[in-house]
């Protein structure tokens, strides 16, 4: 197994609940990332063999082995994820959207279980527009409130959120967040908010465009105990279990939220993931909440 160290990103619209959920210094915490593989940003593994060497150094040695030969970097990103002010409404590029802006292969699924709901019960998903004519009119206006549909959501429940959907978490939502490891977010509108040095944060209005669907809205979901598969990875919640054991074959992604446990000898934090390779067990019984995500999808 490889324990992985958290890593604080602090943010303009993070907030306090992490610090008090995961027991880590700071304000305004935007993500807490349990799993975060890229070139300059990466856990730390503090076990085992490649104790004090970053996942992104150490993910090309061990891809072969559990079926990611494919992915340049680890293909999922896990995180605790709060909104103390509404984040930024967004879209993310589909594969094909993310070949023609980007030059990559993959654009960004991902997923939110809600810990905390939002303060007024609803999120952003989706337009209200009925067709390109009236999208182009309300984004030349800047009618981008007006533009955004909403979802009610409360605590315990999961949306995904297919790329080229509008979309945004809203205040007072606390998330674990589960998405493919890639880096693009087209930002429509930011409220008008500047960055720390009193600029006009940035937005992507071209990108943003080309990349959304007017036509994809997300649905409520729930695991009552079961497996919840996407396209490209699947999650699962764990809590009230004695032990786990990855009966998979390729890594899987153990992530405590709330309680206590053990690994390797080395207490886990809430907020961290351990990566477990195929048959490995975990002590789970003092674990009241985590969940488990793998990548189960293996074509580009």
């Amino acid at each position: 197994m490889l324990i992985l160290k958290r890593i604080v990103h602090t943010t303009i619209w993070g907030g306090p609940k992490i610090s008090l959920l995961a027991g880590v210094e700071g304000d305004n915490i935007g993500h807490l990332y349990s799993l975060y593989c890229r070139e300059g940003v990466s856990n730390e593994i503090l076990n085992g063999q490649w104790k004090g060497r970053s996942l992104n150094e150490v993910f090309p040695l061990i891809k072969d082995k559990v079926g990611m030969a494919q992915y340049e970097y680890f293909p999922l990103t896990l995180a605790l994820t709060e909104a103390q002010e509404n984040l930024s409404i967004q879209v993310h590029p589909n594969d094909e959207a993310a070949q023609e802006l980007e030059h990559r292969a993959r654009g960004k699924r991902e997923s939110w279980y809600f810990i905390d709901a939002p303060t007024s019960g609803t999120i952003i998903n989706g337009c209200t527009c009925h067709d390109k004519e009236q999208e182009m009119l309300m984004i030349e206006q800047g009618r981008f409130m007006e533009m955004a549909d909403t979802l009610a959501v409360e605590q315990g429940d999961y949306v995904f959120v297919e790329p080229g959907t509008l979309h945004a978490i809203t205040a007072g939502s606390l998330v674990f967040e589960i998405e493919e490891g890639s880096d693009f977010t087209y930002r429509f509108y930011d409220y008008n908010r500047l960055d720390s040095q009193g600029n006009p944060r940035e937005l992507h209005l071209e990108k943003a465009t080309n990349a959304l669907d007017i036509n994809l809205k997300s649905v409520v979901k729930a695991y009552n105990g079961h497996e919840i598969k996407e396209k490209t990875y699947s999650t699962k919640l764990i809590n009230n279990i004695e032990l786990y054991t990855n009966e998979s074959a390729t890594l899987e992604c153990f992530t405590l939220v709330k309680g206590t446990m053990a690994a390797d000898s080395i207490k886990v934090l809430p907020g961290s993931t351990v990566l477990l390779w195929p048959g490995e067990v975990l002590d789970a019984r003092q674990v009241s909440l985590a969940f488990v995500s793998k990548i189960i999808e293996d074509k580009i």
